[in-house]
């Protein structure tokens, strides 16, 4: 079992009042964690010591915070194994948490390759003798709030950016993997990027809300990234409005897979499973829509289901395991509630549904309509279904039909025909023979309508987390009317 105390101006020190929650494994029930239950008087000091920290970490020179942004990746990679090892609290597998140090490393070396890409510029000015300038500067105190599906990765990535523009950062940790969460702050830490710089805080999930509420409404938070449901997206959104504050979202997807009568169906069929049953659909970015053109519908639903098959779930510590487990049982009950509906309503269950606790196996379903709630509701889970159309046009409708934009492929042997599609897919990412779920740190990663607004990745984040300001230099007398 895991302490996971909270960190605070580069301390590691319980709640105030003492008091703790327990994260358990949701396959085998046992306590993987127990951790801080964070108090409103907690999340204050978290503020007051990132607002601290501040003005030096601001004015280090680019070099030096790249320097230690460098030193944290080089940790990260090699404390790997503790990652791995905090696993239990989602009931990942190994190579998904694996994978996520991999990447999340690399969005902290790349936060460290822009500290000197933060640009300003001159502008020409009508008066004369005067010199104006936009110059970008740091915001003050960002605070992040992470989820707990790609645990290492996307709260990495609410951290690197801002540091790289010179704020100071409140974590505030996912309640299903705190343990993660924490860690990642320590690493930080033991980089020596300073006391403060990074501060995580966890609480009770009855705590969420006010916890949520009292860090966004603190003067010193100047801007908030959030990734996670739409649901409490629309929240933290209406929160930062009200103080006016931006915010970034990244929030719920249910992204299409076009399959164009052309398509490689094999490549297609790799990359839909891929995309709909890595780390049983719980990625943002997951496949949940199969949008397949009719003339090759039944081929490749075919070939579909023969690889599905070979995709078991079961415990992540079995080795004949290919998929692991469920964050908790609910969502198992949640998931399962939306495949009987949409076959009580005449869906095909073409494979899997099966549930047992926090497993379930991978699901296939054909023959899905706007009448079935898996038409329309994100299941985050290991569910895909089919929806069949006529050309090119009846498939970009029904890829567009959806509240969500975040992420979409199209599958077809004429790239000229696919990118003319691309351009026209609602979404914010769009891969041209490739699965739905990608990701590279130095990319613009963010979504449209109910997936959200703003970039995450590479130059994009820098408007996110810096303060555009202009400045006049005026050389010389000037002319005033009165």
């Amino acid at each position: 079992m895991l302490d996971v105390p909270l960190l605070i101006g580069g301390q590691s020190c319980p709640a105030r009042d003492g008091r703790t929650f327990e994260r358990h494994n949701p396959v085998t029930g046992e306590v993987v964690s127990r951790v801080a239950a964070a108090t409103l008087e907690d999340a204050d000091a978290a503020v007051a010591a990132a607002q601290a920290a501040f003005p030096a970490w601001a004015a280090l020179a680019p070099n030096e915070r790249r320097t230690r942004l460098l030193k944290a990746a080089e940790q990260m990679q090699a404390r790997a194994g503790e990652f791995v090892a905090a696993a239990g609290e989602t009931g990942a597998m190994a190579n998904w948490y694996g994978f996520n140090v991999h990447l999340a490393s690399n969005m902290l070396r790349e936060a460290a390759s822009l500290t000197t890409q933060i640009h300003g510029e001159v502008i020409p000015s009508d008066v004369p003798g005067s010199f104006a300038m936009a110059l970008r500067q740091p915001c003050g105190v960002v605070l992040g709030i992470a989820p707990w599906n790609a645990p290492v990765i996307l709260a990495t990535r609410a951290i690197a950016m801002p540091l790289a523009c010179g704020n100071t950062v409140v974590l505030k940790a996912s309640e299903l993997s705190p343990a993660v969460h924490r860690l990642i702050g320590q690493v930080l830490q033991d980089a020596g990027l300073g006391d403060g710089v990074v501060n995580v805080i966890s609480n009770a999930p009855a705590d969420a809300a006010v916890i949520v509420e009292r860090l966004i409404a603190n003067p010193a938070v100047r801007r908030i990234n959030f990734t996670g449901s739409t649901k409490v997206g629309r929240i933290v959104g209406e929160l930062s409005a009200r103080h006016l504050k931006p915010a970034l979202l990244e929030l719920g997807g249910k992204a299409p897979l076009l399959v164009l009568d052309d398509a490689d169906l094999d490549a297609a069929v790799e990359a839909a499973a891929f995309g709909a049953y890595f780390n049983q659909g719980q990625i943002c970015m997951s496949t949940e829509r199969l949008v397949v053109d009719n003339k090759v519908a039944d081929a490749f639903v075919a070939k579909l289901a023969a690889k599905v098959a070979t995709l078991r779930a079961g415990n992540p510590a079995s080795s004949e395991s290919v998929l692991g487990s469920l964050v908790d049982v609910s969502a198992g009950e949640r998931i399962k509630a939306l495949v009987d509906d949409a076959v009580g309503k005449g869906a095909r269950l073409v494979t899997g549904g099966q549930v047992e606790g926090s497993i379930m196996q991978a699901t296939l379903l054909d023959n899905v309509t706007p009448a079935m709630r898996l038409y329309a509701e994100e299941s985050f889970g290991p569910v895909a279904v089919v929806l069949r159309g006529d050309g090119d046009e009846e498939l970009l409708r029904l890829a567009n039909d959806s509240e969500f934009g975040l992420s979409s492929a199209i599958f077809s042997r004429d790239t000229t025909r696919a990118l003319a599609l691309a351009q026209r897919v609602e979404s914010g990412i769009c891969h041209i023979n490739g699965p739905t779920v990608h990701d590279e740190a130095q990319m613009p990663f963010g979504g449209v309508k109910a997936s959200g607004y703003g970039s995450f990745g590479g130059k994009s984040a820098i408007e996110q987390f810096t303060q555009l300001r202009w400045v006049t230099l005026q050389n010389g007398p000037r002319h005033y009317p009165i």
